[in-house]
């Protein structure tokens, strides 16, 4: 058990403790009627704090309270039912355990996970990936990685994105990891005289592959060990070559800002 856990074992036994000794039940009680009815914010931080979350929210949803929480210098925002909580100056909050700056709008937290996820673009082993070209004179400058699966139904939706695009070079890793029969299309893929082609008239034109033949070697587990290295978890999964990561079916037009 690590250190976590054992504080969180910690965290249930003093509960239970609590809970079972004649002053638990009232602790608790207290402590239930503070949740049920918190006691509101200075009049001067409410109206700062709710001046700043309206602006962020362009006037969508209006604040209907403003109160104090155990933390000192935080806040809870209440907007019918849901709840956020932000700073008393009303510059940043904490949506869906996304810290926000109210002023910018910016995601905080998804630009500090951004570059946590980010990679080394050059040290991905290209050898286990099929490559495809498009336009430009064939040199297609701007280069991406993604890995994908045959039977996604997004990765498919984002290859006729890829089919759209110009003056881009696609390094397609095939990553079987929905259901077994990802493993033998992408193996009679990978083996095809053309597997750019037998990929795309998979995924565009649910075209199946010739069957590979034998002695062919698809490279899967090392293509599922570097997925897993890399925390690929889901598909498509998109590597542009700063090393940002995105994970979905980009539109065109995302992916034209993206790659700019």
């Amino acid at each position: 058990m690590n250190a976590f856990l054992r504080t969180l074992a910690g965290f249930a036994i003093l509960s239970t403790v609590v809970a079972l000794h004649p002053w638990g039940s009232q602790a608790q009680a207290q402590s239930a009627a503070a949740i049920a009815a918190p006691e509101p914010a200075a009049e001067a931080v409410a109206k700062t704090v709710k001046r700043s979350v309206e602006a962020w929210l362009k006037g969508r949803h209006k604040v209907d309270s403003v109160s104090k929480t155990p933390m000192p210098g935080i806040v809870e925002v209440r907007l019918g039912k849901d709840l956020l909580y932000a700073d008393e100056k009303g510059g940043f909050a904490i949506v869906d355990g996304q810290m926000v700056n109210l002023k910018t709008g910016a995601n905080l937290t998804a630009s500090r996970m951004e570059t946590l996820q980010a990679i080394d673009f050059s040290k991905l082993p290209l050898e286990l990936a099929s490559k495809v070209v498009r336009g430009d004179g064939g040199k297609g400058k701007r280069t991406i990685a993604v890995f994908e699966d045959p039977y996604c139904s997004y990765c498919r939706k984002f290859r006729n994105v890829l089919f759209e695009m110009d003056n881009i070079t696609v390094y397609t890793f095939f990553y079987p990891i929905l259901r077994p029969e990802s493993t033998t299309v992408s193996a009679n893929a990978w083996c095809a005289k053309d597997r750019e082609a037998a990929w795309d008239d998979w995924m565009l034109a649910n075209k199946e592959p010739p069957q590979a033949p034998a002695g062919c070697n698809f490279p899967k587990d090392k293509i599922l060990a570097l997925g897993q290295s890399l925390g690929v978890q889901a598909t498509p999964t998109i590597f542009i070559q700063s090393g940002r990561r995105f994970q979905g079916a980009l539109s065109k037009e995302q992916m034209e800002a993206v790659l700019r």
